[in-house]
């Protein structure tokens, strides 16, 4: 549906709010719901005491498989969605599948067969204001992206600049075109 031109990938070099690698100080500031996304910082919140209401997993960090203690951590969740989602790309099925697991009562796993790197970027657009979004950023700890007015302009910015179908992508996560 969406895919990353080239000339927009370093807009992902930095990270889109504040740069944690403590979980509990992250939970400290986070709002209400959280969506994680990737299988380590997953991992981390889990751990930490704190299911996020959306996880978007798909088994690997830094393309390399997920070490077994993270796998075994995150296998069978209670209510889990399996999408395909190419590399550098937002497919129908995942961002469909992102924005009714955000509107559902229950906490949802989103397991990925593809990547889930981009996930973080419909996950501002879709969940509420004042929720957080939490993705990794390799080598450093996890970011927290508090979802405001300004965040989703940008997330939404960045989402027009993708070559594809960006009307059907709005379309698919429930967002006014």
């Amino acid at each position: 549906m969406l895919t990353l031109p080239k000339d927009l990938r370093g807009s992902f070099k930095d990270p889109l709010g504040p740069v944690y690698t403590d979980t509990e100080a992250l939970l400290a500031e986070a709002g209400e719901p959280i969506i994680a996304v990737g299988d380590v910082v997953t991992y981390h919140l889990r751990r930490a005491g704190h299911s996020p209401s959306v996880a978007i997993v798909d088994g690997k960090t830094k393309r390399e498989a997920v070490d077994a203690e993270i796998r075994e951590a995150l296998a069978d969740p209670e209510h889990r969605r399996d999408v395909e989602n190419p590399p550098g790309a937002l497919s129908e099925s995942l961002l469909a599948t992102l924005a009714a697991a955000v509107a559902a009562d229950e906490t949802v796993t989103i397991v990925v067969d593809g990547e889930e790197d981009l996930a973080a970027l419909p996950a501002v657009l879709i969940a509420p204001l004042g929720a957080t979004v939490v993705y990794g950023q390799p080598d450093e700890g996890m970011v927290r992206v508090a979802v405001t007015e300004d965040a989703k302009a940008e997330m939404r910015s960045l989402i027009e600049r993708m070559d594809g179908d960006v009307a059907g992508a709005l379309a698919a996560m429930g967002v006014d075109g």
